[in-house]
């Protein structure tokens, strides 16, 4: 099927692979996704998947921009009054795109005092600002967990350490409102598992 009848939401790789440019994370030396399998392509086509790359992006963008998402900080703490007191970290982030159009960072549009505790930071430094703003040493690894769950609306497990806060951690990430993720944060250390708890 021609490239032309789909639209600049995919790119062809090669003669026989088109791949979402949702699904595309970086063009280097080869077409990096997003779930970080990488892609061959020919170096004299590499401008012109650069191309094709920005033109799926900005309709990425040019759909994000409907979103249903609250307005304001207020909008987002009556819709999310629930998660208030849980005894979990939760946040709802929205994704930030560069000029290029690419995930470069998230805002935390809302966050409970759980969330607060585990990133070591009070909640009003946290909200409305962006993680890299809060944490200049912010690892990618995040962004495109994020980023497959915002865009492609997976429901997505990440285990791994943060060198931000220099813990441990387990995040679940689900979709939102469109171009927004929700988190679901834990401390590794202060998990158990029923083989711990269970009994001989």
């Amino acid at each position: 099927m021609p490239r032309s009848m789909l639209g600049s939401g995919f790119i062809r790789a090669d003669r026989a692979t088109l791949v979402s440019a949702k699904g595309v994370h970086s063009i280097g030396k080869k077409l990096e996704l997003i779930n970080s399998e990488t892609l061959s392509f020919t170096r004299r086509r590499k401008r012109e998947l650069e191309e094709q790359l920005r033109a799926g992006r900005r309709q990425i963008v040019q759909e994000l921009a409907g979103s249903d998402a609250p307005t304001t900080r207020e909008e987002y703490r009556r819709h999310y009054a629930s998660y208030d007191r849980a005894p979990f970290a939760f946040t709802d982030i929205e994704m930030v795109f560069n000029e290029e159009r690419a995930a470069a960072d998230w805002i935390f549009r809302y966050g409970n005092e759980a969330l607060a505790t585990l990133e070591k930071t009070p909640l009003e430094q946290l909200l409305d600002h962006s993680f890299g703003s809060i944490f200049p040493n912010m690892d990618a690894k995040w962004l495109r967990v994020y980023e497959r769950t915002a865009l492609f609306g997976e429901t997505l497990e990440i285990t791994d350490h943060s060198p931000e806060i220099d813990t441990d951690l387990k995040i679940i990430c689900f979709p939102t409102f469109r171009g927004h993720c929700g988190c679901i944060l834990f401390d590794q250390a202060q998990l158990q598992t029923v083989r711990e708890c269970a009994g001989p």
